[in-house]
């Protein structure tokens, strides 16, 4: 497959840039996934999917993990402080656990407990699709967890400020309440602003400090998945190692200002056009209804890391 190929997902990921750029409390990663939704249910389908290739936009998000390191800086991380690193931990551990519980008990299959467990827990979007690659489940499935995670994400997006404001909680708990719950960057971001103009910076970095549990966390889901299909550990993957040696690098403070623009743009560009490409694997009709279990199990997972954040804010700052 040639390079050609790769034109297909990375104009549409530079179309859904485009697109959100009046608009920048929307995602363009979630744009070029209903983009390839669109496209994949349409006339269209034919003359573009035809043309993608699961193998090069998987290459697409794996190169977008690992410039992903660069939005972080271990400073920031640092900056938090003990207590917020706690919050960050504690919610991300407990959700997925639940999640992964209540999974099992509602009898789902574990791959697609698995994604909603990511996706819910970390980071959305981006934490399902790096671990469908992990998982090799269906796209049915990875269509659900996406589904579910942007919906309850809307929700929590809107209801947080609310809660905040009826709990008086002081801005700065209110903030890491926000980045430690919302599924999103995005919806964090707008979250945030309805808190208060000093609640935007906070809440980003709680939530930067979420997304660097991804690597962590793809790394035991995909040895879980090795050990339970009798084969032998994979080594660490290349790309979570990036992950953590741009962060580094970024951490350093060597690169100027524009070059970190422009590598954050270049990671948007991958990371939405491995979502465009696993939106054209999606066909509507599998999708709706969407199963009544795994609704249940989203909203499961949404509440459990809404109060298990919460009471970890309350206690520790």
């Amino acid at each position: 497959m040639g390079s050609a190929t790769l034109w297909v997902p990375l104009g549409a990921a530079l179309t859904a840039w485009l697109i959100v750029q009046p608009l920048p409390l929307v995602s363009p990663l979630l744009v070029a996934l209903v983009m390839g939704v669109v496209v994949a249910n349409s006339v269209l389908r034919k003359s573009v999917v035809g043309r993608s290739d699961a193998g090069k936009t998987r290459q697409l998000l794996r190169a977008g993990i690992v410039l992903l390191g660069f939005r972080m800086q271990w400073s920031d991380i640092v900056d938090i402080g003990i207590a917020g690193l706690a919050v960050i931990v504690l919610t991300v551990v407990a959700t997925y656990w639940l999640t992964m519980w209540m999974g099992r008990i509602l009898g789902l299959e574990r791959g697609l407990v698995s994604l909603i467990a990511a996706g819910f827990s970390i980071c959305g979007a981006a934490a399902i699709a790096m671990m469908q690659d992990a998982l090799k489940v269906k796209q049915r499935d990875v269509g659900y967890a996406l589904a579910l995670v942007t919906a309850y994400g809307t929700v929590m997006m809107a209801a947080v400020p609310l809660l905040s404001t009826l709990l008086r909680l002081p801005e700065h708990r209110a903030a890491i309440w926000a980045g430690a719950s919302i599924h999103e960057v995005a919806q964090v971001v707008a979250s945030a602003a309805a808190i208060g103009p000093g609640a935007v910076a906070l809440a980003t970095s709680v939530k930067l400090g979420r997304v660097m549990l991804l690597a962590p966390t793809y790394a035991l889901v995909a040895r879980n998945a090795d050990d339970s299909s009798g084969r032998p550990p994979a080594p660490m993957p290349w790309f979570v190692l990036g992950f953590f040696a741009t962060a580094t690098i970024k951490s350093t403070g060597v690169l100027s200002q524009e070059l970190v623009d422009a590598l954050n743009l270049l990671t948007t560009l991958l990371l939405a056009a491995a979502m465009f490409g696993l939106g054209t694997a999606i066909r509507g009709r599998e999708l709706w209804p969407l199963p009544a279990r795994a609704t249940v199990l989203g909203g499961f997972a949404t509440v459990g890391a809404a109060l298990v954040s919460l009471g970890a804010v309350v206690v520790l700052n």
